[in-house]
């Protein structure tokens, strides 16, 4: 498994360029999981339904399965919120991992930026970003830039620039 983030502000297109990679990916005969993190405290269950009568009544992991799908929901309660390589060990084995969110782990990041946002880039002081997908030239960033609707050259920058997962979880170990 391999494993690449993408970084950029709220705002920039993060999850666009991830729903318009997966399929092209796909095409390259590249099986991808995805990774999200979530800056609020969100929920996937809601009032009303029995897995959230079971949470709420102090299970501490409820899992739903149908003939579609699974999904494996874990109450933190007092535990710390789950690190990156923990999340990443629990996911099953595929080509490439892209990982949306986690900007300040040490693994290899692209970053998505739009001039539009009206946010700096963040290329200029993070090393671990290894390229940038931008609708603005930056002849001075001293790492790959393309288009951001180049969607197949950001591809093939991605596919270069994954990290093995033993490699991540080193230099991801702890802290986040």
């Amino acid at each position: 498994m391999r494993v690449i983030g993408l970084a950029g502000w709220s705002g920039a297109g993060k999850t666009t360029v991830v729903t318009r990679l997966i399929p092209e990916l796909g095409r390259r005969g590249v099986s991808v999981s995805t990774l999200k993190h979530a800056h609020h405290a969100f929920d996937l269950d809601t009032p009303g339904k029995d897995s959230h009568a079971h949470r709420e009544a102090g299970a501490r992991e409820v899992l739903i399965s149908s003939e579609r799908r699974w999904a494996l929901m874990r109450e933190l309660r007092d535990e710390p919120e789950a690190e990156l390589p923990d999340l990443l060990a629990r996911l099953s084995p595929v080509d490439l991992v892209i990982v949306e969110g986690f900007k300040r782990q040490a693994h290899a990041k692209l970053e998505i930026h739009r001039a539009a946002n009206g946010k700096p880039p963040l290329h200029p002081g993070d090393p671990t970003i290894v390229a940038v997908a931008s609708d603005t030239a930056f002849p001075d960033a001293g790492r790959p830039v393309i288009d951001i609707d180049d969607i197949q050259g950001i591809a093939a920058l991605m596919l270069a620039q994954a990290q093995p997962l033993a490699e991540v979880l080193a230099r991801c170990g702890a802290g986040r």
